[in-house]
């Protein structure tokens, strides 16, 4: 009860510009807490998923792979089965990298949506931050001037020990913000590379797999032209 009584007060003596950090501080938290059950649910072990997947397309089971990919809506899911589907007619390489780059262009901008704000947030509330220290400062050298002169060394103190209330305030709220900006940051950069990374498996797999089908056609090819020898 103390500690609350103590932030209580410190966030009363702040003055006005207590509230416009307040709620700097609640809309970024309300980022966060999104931000991070939106990025949560959209990882998954892609690793695990593509050893499953690229199994089955050894087995040449590919419908299989394909009702793999699509039991579930997290990005990599919907990247590999773009071009699961894609690849299913003749596995050229060109369907294959359009389905999945149109479909990174369908998933990419909700992990990146709203992410950019928290440092914009935490810029805003360290200037505000300052804007109430400087104006809190202002007061109380105005309040000062008409103070008694045995006094003023002691109201000045204590004007500025309130107006710096507002700084400190604005900092506890940008810092957090920042740190949070950089967590998410680093796992939503996370899923877009394993999107690229096994998307890029993906096209490697079917293109290795083509050269031998066109070389065995040429093959074939070559020996029908070969005329045949009385």
């Amino acid at each position: 009860m103390e500690i609350l009584n103590v932030i209580g007060n410190f966030f009363i003596e702040g003055g006005f510009f207590m509230y416009p950090v307040l709620f700097v501080a609640a809309l970024g938290t309300a980022i966060v807490i999104e931000r991070m059950l939106y990025i949560t649910r959209a990882s998954a072990n892609a690793d695990s998923l593509w050893q499953k997947v690229r199994s089955a397309l050894a087995d040449q089971r590919i419908d299989e792979a394909i009702k793999l990919c699509q039991s579930s809506t997290r990005p990599i899911y919907r990247v590999l089965a773009a071009g699961l589907k894609a690849a299913k007619p003749t596995g050229a390489r060109e369907p294959i990298q359009r389905s999945m780059e149109e479909t990174m262009l369908e998933v990419l901008p909700p992990l990146e949506r709203r992410t950019p704000y928290l440092p914009i947030l935490a810029n805003v509330a360290t200037l505000l931050g300052l804007l109430g220290t400087i104006i809190g400062v202002i007061e109380a050298f105005s309040a000062v001037s008409a103070a008694d002169p045995s006094q003023k060394a002691v109201l000045l103190a204590r004007g500025i020990s309130v107006a710096l209330n507002m700084t400190a305030f604005g900092l506890m709220v940008a810092v957090p913000l920042i740190l949070f900006y950089a967590f998410l940051q680093s796992r939503t950069t996370k899923i877009v590379d394993s999107l690229d990374q096994y998307s890029t498996k993906l096209v490697n797999f079917f293109a290795n797999r083509q050269p031998t089908g066109a070389s065995l056609e040429r093959s074939q090819g070559h020996v029908a032209a070969v005329p045949k020898t009385s």
